[in-house]
């Protein structure tokens, strides 16, 4: 969804950098993958295709932070509050 983000810190010798991989448009989201000891960060359409990929070797990544938009709830959408169930509906 637009704005998910990942956040990667990186170990740069004597320093660390923080790199941000942003979701920028609508439909479009932020996917993560750990293979072969690369990390991969992917911008994805909603049909799969990938926009833009940052890759990191995996031990020089100290932090992997997925931060995603909170979305609504189905039941906030609809304005239906709920109730809460009892355990035995028999009494």
């Amino acid at each position: 969804m637009k704005g998910d983000r990942v956040e990667i810190v990186v170990d740069a010798g004597d320093t660390t950098r923080t790199y941000e991989v942003v979701a920028s448009r609508a439909g479009r989201r932020v996917e993560t993958a750990v293979r072969r000891g690369v990390v991969e960060v992917s911008e994805v359409t909603r049909s799969g295709s990938v926009v833009r990929t940052a890759r990191f070797m995996a031990t020089r990544v100290l932090a992997l932070v997925e931060q995603p938009v909170p979305r609504e709830d189905s039941s906030e959408q609809s304005g239906h509050t709920g109730r809460l169930l009892r355990e035995d509906p028999e009494t």
